[in-house]
């Protein structure tokens, strides 16, 4: 097993909690929120916002949205030598947020963990977890991959850029095909097929997630506009197509 290392994570939302209950089976795990009504997830400490920024490992689980705010405010009480860790859906914007907005003498290391409650309801073994190395050593990124492959995880380490073209045509139309079916209010059916049973489970994991950060997804990836620009010209084709069909009259 690797170092057990203190690791502080700076926001308690639906994903900063899971996370935290899923590295605390590992490490030495500190809080905060600036929500008190937040639970305190098993086996994590809360603790102040400057001891969570104290910490040697710090990863932030903020909105999108929420970044440069947060950046702004917590890079000057970050100790040099830290190693910060954002775990946002989208990689080129933080990441660049983080390069700008962080001293020189902060680490850097972008991350997306590719599942949340809904998808990890089973476990997080063998779900993907991407790594950007920003600003860190080999020796880091070694260490960290290999953490987070003793966790169960499918390490996949690639650029923000590659990131972010690869994500708006998997997870990016995934929850907008979610959200578009979420509108249908669907409902389980005793004659339901497996493919319908899926539909539904991707209603579900999609629409369990907060709007604003489907809107997030698509706001701040640069790609999805261009993922939404060609799935409404399929729509249209198959529509264009389907009603070109002569249908016979008693139909």
């Amino acid at each position: 097993m690797t170092l057990i290392m203190e690791i502080g994570i700076y926001g308690l939302g639906r994903f900063g909690s899971f996370w935290a209950s899923q590295l605390a089976s590992f490490h030495s795990v500190r809080v905060w929120s600036r929500n008190k009504d937040r639970s305190t997830p098993d086996g994590v400490k809360r603790v102040s916002e400057s001891e969570c920024l104290a910490a040697p490992v710090v990863m932030l689980c903020v909105a999108i949205s929420s970044m440069e705010e947060v950046l702004g405010r917590v890079s000057r009480h970050l100790t040099p030598g830290t190693l910060v860790m954002d775990t946002c859906s989208v990689k080129v914007y933080p990441a660049n947020l983080m390069l700008k907005l962080l001293p020189p003498e902060i680490g850097i290391l972008a991350t997306h963990p590719m599942f949340g409650p809904d998808s990890a309801v089973s476990g997080i073994a063998k779900l993907p977890i991407v790594l950007s190395p920003l600003r860190v050593d080999e020796k880091t990124i070694l260490f960290w991959r290999k953490n987070f492959e003793e966790m169960g995880l499918e390490v996949i380490v690639m650029s923000p850029k590659q990131h972010d073209e690869e994500a708006a045509f998997s997870q990016g139309i995934t929850h907008f095909i979610g959200r578009v079916l979420g509108q249908l209010n669907l409902n389980p059916s005793i004659i339901g097929t497996t493919a319908y049973k899926g539909l539904l489970d991707i209603v579900g994991q999609t629409c369990n997630d907060s709007w604003d950060l489907f809107v997030d997804l698509q706001r701040f990836n640069p790609h999805t506009a261009k993922m939404r620009s060609k799935l409404q010209d399929a729509i249209n084709l198959m529509l264009d197509r389907f009603e070109s069909i002569e249908l016979p009259e008693d139909i």
